[in-house]
């Protein structure tokens, strides 16, 4: 059995993209695969795929354009991608402390170390970034809300799309993935 896990783009964050969870296991379902949701933000786990990366983000982004009339990115981890993801976290401190800011951010492709320094550089505040293969780690110790260091800010010097999850989601997908590996 493979596992996967999808994370949508800027899904009902904000009220600007709205998405039914309900609707998302339903389409996951007639698309034939097992899916679990988790929150509201666009999270599932999804069991017994075929597919995987590259090739189930485009299935997936196309599907949902399609069924749902929703347009956004998916960001496609395997189980054992997801657990490299967590041991690959430079900020282990901040993971224990102060895991509600520290965000996992899955990207498109991996960043340049010459974008991740320009990204550096244009940070305004205390956080503090560090890029890991396909995967950017982001500390807000001085919370999220007010932080200059936006999604946009990060995209635009990094060059390529991303969605972040906050360390307690990122442990909570790992927690699904491990119980549906059992079953």
């Amino acid at each position: 059995m493979t596992l996967q896990i999808a994370l949508l783009r800027a899904v009902n964050v904000g009220g600007s993209t709205t998405l039914s969870m309900a609707r998302l296991r339903a389409m996951i379902e007639e698309l034939g695969f097992q899916g679990q949701t988790l929150l509201q933000s666009g999270n599932v786990v999804l069991a017994d795929t075929k597919l995987g990366g590259e090739e189930l983000e485009k299935l997936l982004e196309v599907e949902t354009a399609k069924r749902l009339g929703l347009t956004t990115d998916f960001f496609v981890r395997s189980a054992r991608e997801w657990d490299a993801l967590i041991k690959a976290n430079p900020f282990t401190k901040e993971a224990k402390d102060d895991p509600g800011h520290l965000v996992a951010m899955p990207l498109k492709r991996s960043a340049k170390a010459s974008d991740v320094k320009a990204l550096e550089a244009a940070i305004k505040g205390r956080e503090r970034v560090a890029a890991r293969g396909r995967q950017l780690y982001v500390t807000y110790p001085d919370g999220i809300g007010r932080s200059k260091l936006t999604i946009a800010v990060i995209e635009k010097a990094l060059g390529t799309r991303g969605t972040g999850r906050n360390w307690n989601t990122v442990l909570k997908l790992a927690a699904m993935a491990e119980r549906s590996r059992r079953v």
